[in-house]
């Protein structure tokens, strides 16, 4: 039998030993009742920006999405699989929260990889590229932007990506329907990994403003 990774097993020692001993009673409450955060997060699957690291939350606080560069695909009820908006149904729907938040980040991998026109597909399947081209428009457009450094057209992309989800979500209609109702509020946030700078987006204006910590 394969061994189950070490460096895992050591991991979840020291979870057991820290971390679950100090909220052991938190634990026990959310298996008792149930999980109940007023908060999803739909955040990019790269190790390196984990938001309930980023915003120390604790257990049960973050209802969080993960996919690659944090994108929300449009609402489309058809006959195929969509984990990301099955995540959000459940999400608004059944645990009803109060506040959605996209959260981008530097050095997004797949926004990258979406800037560069020749990109070679990893697999036959090239499922990457087909969940970037949510965002090939905008990335034509930043891609001949010859004024601008590639990081700079990479930061340009990782933020217009979230107001881009941002728009797809209001395309669901519930989510439409509750904003609307003031029951819940949309947000877009961007993190620099090498910085550990957060910026958040304003509402009305969609720039992107540092917030005062």
């Amino acid at each position: 039998m394969q061994r189950f990774p070490n460096t895992l097993l050591d991991g979840y020692r020291n979870f057991m030993n820290g971390r679950y001993a100090d909220a052991r009673d938190r634990y026990r409450q959310l298996a008792e009742n149930g999980q109940s955060p007023s908060t999803l997060v739909i955040a990019c699957s790269d190790s390196r920006a984990a938001p309930e690291l980023i915003f120390d939350a604790g257990p049960g606080e973050l209802f969080v999405i993960r996919n690659v560069a944090n994108m929300v695909p449009p609402y489309e009820p058809d006959g195929h699989f969509h984990s990301t908006s099955a995540a959000l149904e459940f999400a608004v729907q059944a645990l009803k929260v109060t506040d959605i938040v996209v959260m981008g980040h530097g050095r997004c991998g797949g926004i990258r990889a979406a800037l560069d026109p020749n990109a070679e597909p990893l697999s036959p399947g090239d499922f990457i590229g087909r969940w970037m081209s949510l965002v090939k428009p905008a990335a034509e457009q930043i891609q001949s932007n010859d004024v601008m450094t590639a990081a700079e057209r990479q930061t340009a992309l990782e933020r217009v990506s979230i107001r881009n989800s941002i728009d797809n979500l209001r395309s669901f209609p519930n989510i439409k329907a509750q904003e609307e109702a003031g029951n819940l509020h949309l947000h877009g946030a961007w993190f620099d990994i090498s910085t550990g700078e957060l910026w958040v987006m304003d509402a009305e204006t969609r720039d992107f403003i540092r917030p005062e910590i």
